[in-house]
């Protein structure tokens, strides 16, 4: 099975201005992302998807890879699928590792890609992690079944403490696999009734009925969408064991 790690990210990112070129220990945050893809053993190549030569410039200084794209997208599923068609190459799968999560880990990407290959019939793998129940809007929480599909996806504290407390919930870990088909169908499809209200891109794809399913992983791991996760980044990445093998 061959697999590509794409990684989208644009320069006007709207709650933390140009957060993909913040630099964290002298390394731009978008670079912590490509850096810790190539560190994985299942993707055979890994790009940044950027809309803006600041990014593509930054990253290159670096050895990235990269590939520009337009600025008209609506979200990086969007991004991402632009950048596959450019390729014009085979995969069996197509990884969005989103480029706000400089913390990313290898070992979790890895277990993704791995999950696919034993559940090909799958439209979308989702990894989720368990965290203890918030009011963070920022945090996507995931509704699963009894088969680990996904049921739906909430910036709300889903599900609601009504009759029975729960202890955790399910947030959704910033990489994706889509299968080539399912990443075309999603983003040849207009955005969705549901999309349109919570902000998520993928309830599109639950709207036009791809199957998700997703895979329970252990760990921490956290998107930098305002200046104190950004502060969080830095002091976490100081001590951070895969930050020393490429920094």
């Amino acid at each position: 099975m061959k697999t590509i790690g794409l990684i989208p990210t644009r320069l006007n990112s709207t709650r933390l201005p140009q957060k993909a070129l913040l630099p964290i220990n002298n390394i731009p945050l978008v670079v912590h992302t490509y850096k810790r893809a190539k560190l994985c053993k299942t993707l055979d190549e890994v790009f940044i998807c950027c809309d803006d030569k600041k990014i593509k410039n930054a990253a290159e200084k670096f050895g990235a890879k990269v590939i520009m794209t337009s600025k008209n997208h609506t979200n990086g599923t969007e991004r991402i699928y632009e950048v596959y068609k450019k390729l014009k190459k085979k995969f069996d799968f197509v990884v969005d590792i989103q480029g706000d999560e400089p913390l990313i880990s290898p070992y979790h990407i890895d277990q993704v890609v791995k999950f696919h290959n034993k559940n090909p019939d799958v439209d979308i793998i989702l990894p989720t992690l368990k965290i203890k129940p918030t009011n963070n809007t920022n945090i996507i929480r995931v509704l699963l079944n009894n088969k680990n599909e996904v049921m739906y996806l909430s910036r709300a504290d889903i599900p609601l403490n009504y009759k029975k407390n729960k202890s955790t919930s399910l947030k959704h870990l910033s990489i994706i696999s889509f299968k080539p088909k399912a990443l075309e169908k999603f983003s040849k499809s207009k955005k969705t009734y549901f999309e349109s209200i919570e902000d998520i891109e993928l309830l599109r794809a639950l709207e036009i009925g791809l199957k998700i399913k997703s895979l329970k992983l252990k760990g921490d791991s956290f998107s930098v969408d305002v200046f104190d996760d950004y502060k969080k980044a830095g002091i976490k990445m100081s001590r951070d064991k895969y930050f020393k093998i490429y920094k």
